[in-house]
């Protein structure tokens, strides 16, 4: 069946998430069911940035660190370039769209890159592997603080901002846990590295049961009949649209900069992502339970165009890297110079 699927190129984790969002239409989480749900889910949560902050290398930060150029271009795209494209795409949205889709665009654009298919996509391209590791762990490192500062600035979370109560559930939720696990990393680092299925079914896990609360809460709230057919259309359009114009601007920017070919790759697939990881947890503890559903439906969309779209793009440049460049080109006049070589 797995086999079926890659072929037909479709991801069995997001069919995955589709079952929860099945299964929580069908039956969501009520009364005394939905208090001990919201425990297992703040406790997945917690230690979903645990084993962040022990995964993340301190060499690895430094390292990237080192790299500054890249480094602020892939920074500068994630944090400024993304959520003023955010802004604007939400304004135009704006009438168009429910407010909690609308919001959900705008909070797409504040969060931090992917990791592991930013560093796996850059790896098929033949791209600067150790650079995509160190911008997309810097990028969820940062991501950790300015998302929430950021949602704290452009964001209305039920109507009146975050709240002191929001404030501090980010922090004990994943400010804590991740500088607990930077503490605990020399001591359970390489336990971890060794135990990589382990830390994947508590990623993975942790996403789906924060899917299922999310959208449990929207069905019990009776968000759903406020989704349309043709405002699902337009929030899939809008997000093709910001994806679009990000690939576009990383590309532009790196070959203007002369970057090399292989900066390039990490530059354009650690730009453009957005994480899922980090954006659902995020989202169950900035916004109301109720409204978390309807606002999370737009980055599960753009997660999901955005392995599709670098798929076929890691492949196009990996194509690129066996053809030989030629070593000599000829000028109009028929007179051979140096290709230059990017």
């Amino acid at each position: 069946m797995n086999a079926i699927f890659r072929r037909l190129r479709i991801d069995t984790y997001i069919l995955a998430i589709m079952g929860m969002v099945a299964i929580a239409a069908i039956l969501p989480a009520r009364g005394a069911g939905k208090d001990v749900l919201d425990i297992i889910v703040h406790a997945a949560i917690a230690l979903l940035f645990f084993l962040y902050g022990a995964r993340i290398s301190r060499q690895a930060i430094w390292a990237g660190i080192l790299h500054w150029r890249l480094q602020s271009l892939v920074f500068a795209t994630t944090f400024v370039l993304f959520p003023l494209l955010g802004f604007g795409i939400a304004k135009l949205a704006a009438g168009h769209l429910d407010p909690g889709l609308v919001t959900g665009l705008m909070f797409v654009s504040l969060l931090p890159s992917t990791v592991q298919s930013s560093i796996a996509f850059t790896s098929i391209a033949r791209g600067n592997v150790p650079a995509a590791l160190c911008c997309a762990s810097l990028s969820n490192l940062a991501g950790v603080v300015i998302t929430p500062l950021l949602a704290t600035m452009v964001l209305s979370a039920g109507g009146g901002g975050m709240s002191l109560d929001a404030v501090g559930e980010i922090a004990l939720q994943i400010l804590l846990p991740f500088v607990i696990g930077q503490f605990a990393r020399p001591l359970i680092g390489e336990w971890l590295e060794r135990r990589r299925m382990l830390t994947m079914a508590v990623d993975r896990g942790s996403i789906l049961l924060v899917v299922y609360s999310a959208f449990s809460a929207g069905v019990v709230a009776g968000i759903w009949g406020r989704v349309t057919p043709q405002s699902l259309a337009l929030v899939i359009v809008l997000d093709l649209v910001l994806l679009a114009i990000v690939l576009a601007a990383t590309t532009a920017a790196s070959r203007l900069l002369r970057f090399t070919t292989e900066d390039e790759v990490a530059i354009v697939f650690c730009g453009s992502k957005k994480s899922m990881a980090s954006g659902l947890p995020m989202a169950n503890i900035i916004f109301p339970a109720s409204a978390v559903g309807l606002i999370v439906l737009p980055l599960m969309l753009f997660h999901q165009m955005q392995l599709m779209v670098c798929a076929a793009l890691a492949r196009r440049y990996a194509q690129r890297a066996k053809d030989p460049a030629p070593a000599m080109t000829a000028t109009a006049a028929g007179a051979p110079v140096r290709a230059h070589r990017r």
